[in-house]
């Protein structure tokens, strides 16, 4: 008997990222809303994670919290969605590179930019990530060199920085560049992708 496979989320959250991923595994799962405040602070949820934040999904007796972490597991725990290039594949490297690239570097610089913060004079290297410029010049070479992150196919990884960039770019924390346009356009584009957001949308209170 599989295991189940539930969804902690909120229709605005990053809990889209995970149902992105969920619907690419193609695996039946359950969602679980929560709201904000009372619902994510409840000590039912605080035993999932005490963060108290979505996303989380729970797979069995396995729990798994922040997105990116979904992502990786998601893509290892279901091998015949062929979302990650397997152990020992030399693929495996760009593919952590870029998925951990957009939970590190990618997410401070902008979050760093968006609030006007700035290291101090002499202190610009405590900040690990060099600039918000040098961040997205890496990050539009690599987009620059072919469809996808990881080899010629779509992975978690694209799933990944994909989201990041149309969020971004949305919300004006990326800067729209002609590569990470048509990245986005081309990610978003996917069946699952389309099926996940038509979920979260129809999940979505009305204002």
């Amino acid at each position: 008997m599989a295991e189940e496979l539930v969804l902690y989320t909120h229709p605005q959250s990053r809990g889209r990222i995970a149902r992105w991923m969920l619907e690419e595994v193609g695996q039946p799962y359950r969602t679980e809303i929560l709201e904000y405040g009372e619902g994510m602070k409840a000590p039912e949820y605080l035993a999932v994670n005490p963060m108290g934040k979505v996303p989380a999904i729970r797979h069995g007796r396995t729990v798994v919290t922040e997105a990116a972490a979904i992502c990786a597991y998601l893509a290892d725990a279901f091998p015949e969605a062929r979302l990650a290039p397997p152990p020992g594949d030399p693929l495996r490297g760009p593919y952590y590179r870029w998925m951990f690239f957009a939970a590190g570097p990618l997410e401070a610089a902008a979050v760093n930019r968006v609030m006007g913060w700035e290291a101090p004079e002499g202190r610009e290297r405590m900040l690990g990530y060099g600039s918000y410029e040098v961040v997205l010049n890496a990050l539009e070479g690599a987009l620059s060199q072919g469809d996808y992150l990881a080899g010629d196919h779509f992975t978690a990884a694209d799933l990944y920085v994909g989201s990041h960039l149309g969020w971004g770019m949305l919300f004006g924390t990326i800067e729209k560049r002609p590569a990470f346009e048509r990245f986005w356009a081309r990610v978003s584009d996917r069946p699952a992708a389309r099926r996940a957001s038509e979920i979260d949308d129809a999940l979505t209170p009305a204002p």
